[in-house]
């Protein structure tokens, strides 16, 4: 069902024209994607061919139907130049699926390296809807963001940021992480509030936080390094200083 959402998506965006509800259908086999997952978990059944079912199928949903929806929507002014950037969300997606499933270990996860395909995916359509879309005609053809935001959400996803997994609704995974779910059901609330007008501010807030983390990461760990290094420093130095006196 999430890939047939996915094929779905792809004909009403490039036949259709009709982004609005191509972006539904993704959101759509997000949910179905989302529902195999916790299938499998509760009868027991995850395997390594449910893996790689389940990647074939985001590639397409999350990955091919996001391009085709910025290419008609945007990127087909731009002969060949747009094809390759309408395209990079499908290509840097599967590169992400396939490191992905290189390096899975089980199949429960506290954070993933890379943005999650549907993330990006959600991330896209969810400017186009309610953004890109809401332009005068004339300003759609010349939208800065719309190649920020392409841009910016492929190379996201072959990135090595740690974003955090979504906590499954289950009382164990609520009492374990009561914070972090209260704050994804408050992000819910707001989308169900605004009909879907925050879903891009609350995914833009998502990824930032992501970027603001891994940076102060990085640099406590340089910090921690060069720290290490100087104490080594001061230990040689001191060692040499001993048998220097002590010929």
């Amino acid at each position: 069902m999430n890939l047939f959402s996915g094929f779905v998506a792809i004909k009403v965006a490039l036949v259709d024209n009709d982004f609005v509800s191509a972006g539904w259908y993704i959101i759509l086999g997000g949910i179905f994607d989302m529902l195999d997952g916790m299938m499998a978990r509760l009868t027991h059944s995850s395997s390594e061919f449910g893996v790689e079912l389940d990647s074939i199928a985001d590639v397409v949903t999350f990955g091919v139907a996001p391009s085709a929806i910025l290419y008609k929507s945007f990127f087909f002014q731009f002969p060949g130049t747009g094809l390759l950037l309408a395209a990079l969300p499908a290509i840097c997606g599967a590169i992400r699926l396939a490191r992905f499933n290189v390096q899975l270990v089980g199949f429960d996860k506290d954070y993933f390296r890379g943005l999650p395909i549907p993330s990006s995916a959600i991330l896209i359509i969810s400017y186009v809807t309610f953004h890109h879309l809401l332009l005068p005609p004339a300003d759609r053809l010349a939208d800065p963001w719309m190649w920020v935001v392409t841009i910016g959400a492929s190379l996201l996803m072959v990135s090595t940021i740690k974003y955090d997994v979504v906590p499954k609704p289950s009382k164990r995974q609520i009492m374990a992480h009561p914070i972090k779910f209260g704050i994804y059901l408050a992000a819910i609330i707001l989308a169900l509030v605004t009909r879907g007008s925050a879903i891009f501010p609350l995914f833009v807030l998502f990824v930032g936080y992501g970027l603001v983390r891994s940076l102060y990461q990085r640099t406590l760990r340089a910090v921690r390094e060069r720290r290490a290094a100087a104490l080594l420093d001061q230990e040689a130095l001191e060692h040499e200083d001993e048998s220097t006196f002590g010929i």
